[in-house]
């Protein structure tokens, strides 16, 4: 995730904390304090807890950890259910700041002067449900365009940790919901750092002839979206948030050109969308993955261009 307990966007760049535009739309105080307690002590609050993750038809049981000791965070997730998957983290400073988490905290300008989550949701909190046993208040969060989903979350009273996430499509239809059935809180929340932590998440090395590969741009975005990371021009991968939502876009040369048409997987709010195009007459494949509606991202994949 973003701040819904995603493990598997590890190579993202801490910058510092930006201040907030007076161009840009307030969000209401009380929804902009949710939501600093919210990005601030998901990494600071140590806790164990059994999940379900609804996609459809297919629900299964993840067994979740957070541990924090000496300024780091360490996380895991194991599947209960279905084939035996582990994901492990260790030794990230809990005073990272990632492009996200300061659109979360009402951050703006990160990138050529966008603006934070009030330009692309309208919050609104409301009495929750109880979960795992805990009280909760439930931020209703719907988007203002086309271009994302909708999100129901319900948040832990006491630690502003989210116990239940439900993302909802244009029409209503729930697309994926993730909630603890039961969670054990290891340690009183932290106070969030006043300056953010200056680190970097280094890429894996890459292959020669993927550095000696094509430079390349997307150069339309849905107003909101962020680079998550600084990789140079001609790396097969760029990635982009808007603090909620998050996709990464690949590019891969051909050695021929392919029949035209499109290829779409969707799993719950994640999408895998796939067209191969001819670029300055280069044949190359493009795929657009993550949790954004199906139009999105196709015009995300149209906006691909060779530099």
């Amino acid at each position: 995730m973003n701040v819904r307990y995603s493990l598997f966007l590890l190579s993202l760049l801490c910058s510092p904390t930006a201040v907030l535009a007076d161009s840009c739309r307030a969000l209401e105080p009380e929804v902009q304090r949710l939501l600093q307690a919210i990005s601030g002590n998901a990494q600071r609050v140590s806790y164990s807890g059994v999940v379900t993750l609804q996609r459809g038809g297919d629900m299964q049981v993840i067994e979740l950890s957070h541990g924090v000791s000496n300024d780091t965070e360490t996380e895991a997730i194991s599947r209960l259910t279905g084939q035996d998957a582990r994901v492990e983290r260790s030794g990230h400073p809990t005073g990272c700041m990632h492009p996200g988490h300061q659109l979360l905290q009402g951050s703006a300008t990160l990138e050529g002067g966008v603006c934070g989550l009030g330009e692309s949701y309208r919050f609104r909190i409301v009495q929750g449900d109880r979960i795992a046993g805990r009280a909760a208040l439930r931020l209703r969060v719907e988007p203002l365009d086309m271009y994302r989903f909708g999100y129901v979350f319900e948040v832990d009273r006491d630690t502003a940790l989210i116990l239940k996430s439900t993302t909802m499509a244009a029409d209503q239809r729930v697309l994926e919901q993730f909630q603890f059935a039961s969670i054990e809180l290891e340690a009183a929340p932290v106070a969030v750092a006043e300056t953010a932590h200056q680190a970097q998440h280094p890429h894996p090395q890459e292959a020669p002839a993927v550095q000696e590969g094509p430079s390349w741009e997307v150069v339309w975005l849905p107003r909101g979206f962020v680079p998550t990371d600084g990789v140079p021009g001609h790396s097969p991968r760029k990635s982009y948030t808007d603090g909620l939502a998050s996709f990464s876009v690949f590019l891969e040369p051909l050695s021929r050109a392919i029949k035209p048409g499109e290829g779409v997987e969707r799993q719950g709010s994640t999408i895998a969308y796939t067209r191969g195009v001819l670029l300055k007459g280069h044949p190359v494949l493009v795929t657009v993955l993550g949790e954004i509606p199906t139009n999105t991202a196709r015009m995300v994949a149209d906006a691909v261009r060779l530099r």
